[in-house]
């Protein structure tokens, strides 16, 4: 069932009951990690909500403050033009990439190529099986990278779970020739310090740089020790790919960064690496979410990024997860991962301020360039306590003059969000489902991007979801087209 609601009819006011707040307990002391089960153990199934919790949810559905569980709710300017189930790869689907008429999408199984030159109709044109957490996605050319942040028995795609206090085990970057969509292949592997959660492409005419992060260090892990406080960089030369290595490791926390609680209680972990990185390679900037810290860096020379300023945010920052700029460059998004992605955050006890993104304005210039907090924004859609809800992945909705992003919020959907205004950010627009069946407590979308005229999801049960917006506000992105989207590979639409 599809309803088609006004914007105001989805703020609601729900309180957490004191189950969730004790998962929500469990999950910050456990880490990031919590929300990440291994690729080798049984996909979908990541537990069951509690009967309170049920209960609660019930009782909100029936009530109207929450959707039913499976029905799709939207602010008018939104439509759900298709949904595309998961195919072959049954476990969870991660992140996106773009290329021409061809969306890639990652899944700890391996990665879909899906044709998406008919928006409402979109295809699997190829799917491969190549299990590594989490197989974070990106594209470049003839080349597919995907990250690896699981211990495996070997770098190929028929390798099994190892333990990582093993010294044969494997973690890293794996690349693909994509120049046949329906027939991917697997080219070369390069091992990386700690594996590879996420990673993030700096393009070249004859090389691309791969910015590794990973974190989560252990004394017992032989490639894994700490401190661990940089970035891997992996030079991959286009026409020879199979001689990708590891070129530096630059150190990023000389001073091993935000050492977390309980000297900052508000951090959930010590800062050990970073989570995500966004480049912008026209400035030659890039901005670091890493964990306790937030930091900007000069990639002037791409082999050798350096930090030119960093800031902490110990009472409502949990663990810095990813950012975005703004068109112009001169502000960045940082967003906070409460719980892991696992958590019942979006609800009247938690508030609006964690869990949410930070949005900072880049003041000076050259190494005196700042970071300056001014504002949080976080969806105003109060979920479910049987829903994880956080801040999630998204991009900028390319309009000229305004400053408007689509991110994901797992089971709080897909929210339009505009800081043209710094200090009043304000949601323009929404798309999202009701809670998923009690045996399905892990869902909703993990990354949400804007291409070429269109939104597009890959959500972690449900699969890959297109829809388009219809605003004023952001009807001039519609004239920008790109040949190629990696978000964290941040285009200069100007």
């Amino acid at each position: 069932m599809t309803s088609l609601t006004g914007h105001s009819t989805r703020r609601r006011r729900l309180g957490a009951t004191a189950a969730a707040l004790g998962l929500l307990a469990t999950l910050l002391a456990a880490g990031p990690a919590a929300a990440i089960p291994d690729p080798g153990e049984p996909p979908a199934k990541s537990g069951k909500a509690s009967e309170q919790d049920r209960t609660a949810a019930g009782t909100a559905a029936r009530s109207g403050e929450t959707p039913a569980v499976d029905e799709i709710v939207h602010s008018r300017n939104i439509s759900h033009l298709a949904n595309l189930p998961k195919g072959d790869l049954k476990s969870f689907n991660t992140d996106l990439a773009f290329q021409g008429r061809y969306a890639f999408a990652g899944n700890y199984d391996g990665f879909t190529v899906y044709d998406i030159s008919r928006p409402k109709s979109p295809r699997i044109v190829s799917q491969v099986l190549c299990p590594g957490s989490q197989n974070d996605i990106s594209v470049s050319g003839d080349l597919l990278f995907l990250s690896t942040d699981s211990s495996r028995s070997d770098d190929s795609c028929s390798s099994t779970p190892q333990p990582a206090t093993e010294k044969s085990s494997w973690e890293g970057i794996k690349v693909f020739d994509i120049s046949d969509k329906r027939s991917p292949r697997y080219v070369a592997s390069v091992e990386t310090a700690c594996g590879s959660h996420t990673h993030t492409l700096m393009p070249g005419r004859g090389n691309v740089y791969v910015y590794v992060s990973s974190y989560f260090p252990d004394e017992t892990f032989p490639d894994c020790k700490p401190p661990h406080d940089g970035i891997s960089v992996v030079k991959v030369p286009r026409r020879a790919p199979e001689k990708a290595s590891v070129v530096d490791f630059p150190v990023l926390f000389p001073d091993g960064g935000n050492p977390g609680p309980p000297e900052n209680p508000g951090a959930m972990v010590p800062t050990t690496g970073c989570h995500d990185i966004t480049v912008f390679p026209k400035l030659r900037i890039a901005a670091g979410a890493c964990m306790g810290d937030g930091i900007l860096m000069d990639v002037s020379d791409p082999a050798a990024p350096r930090v030119i300023d960093r800031v902490q945010d110990n009472e409502n920052f949990a663990f810095w997860h990813s950012a975005t700029f703004s068109e112009n460059g001169g502000k960045v998004v940082f967003t906070d991962e409460l719980g892991g992605g696992a958590g019942a955050t979006c609800n009247a006890e938690v508030g609006d301020k964690r869990g949410a993104n930070g949005i900072y304005h880049i003041t000076g210039r050259g190494d005196q360039r700042e970071l300056v907090f001014k504002s949080y924004f976080k969806i105003p859609r109060h979920q479910a306590d049987t829903e994880n809800c956080v801040a999630h992945n998204g991009s900028l909705i390319p309009v000229r003059g305004r400053d408007i992003m689509v991110q994901a919020w797992y089971q709080g959907g897909v929210s339009v969000w505009e800081f043209t205004d710094s200090t009043r950010p304000r949601e323009i627009g929404y798309f999202e489902r009701g809670p998923l069946a009690d045996s399905e407590a892990i869902g909703g979308s993990w990354s949400a991007y804007y291409y070429n005229g269109h939104i597009y999801s890959n959500d972690i049960q449900k699969g890959f979801d297109v829809l388009k917006i219809r605003d004023r506000r952001t009807a001039g992105a519609e004239r920008v087209r790109l040949g190629e989207l990696n978000a964290q590979t941040q285009p200069d639409y100007r």
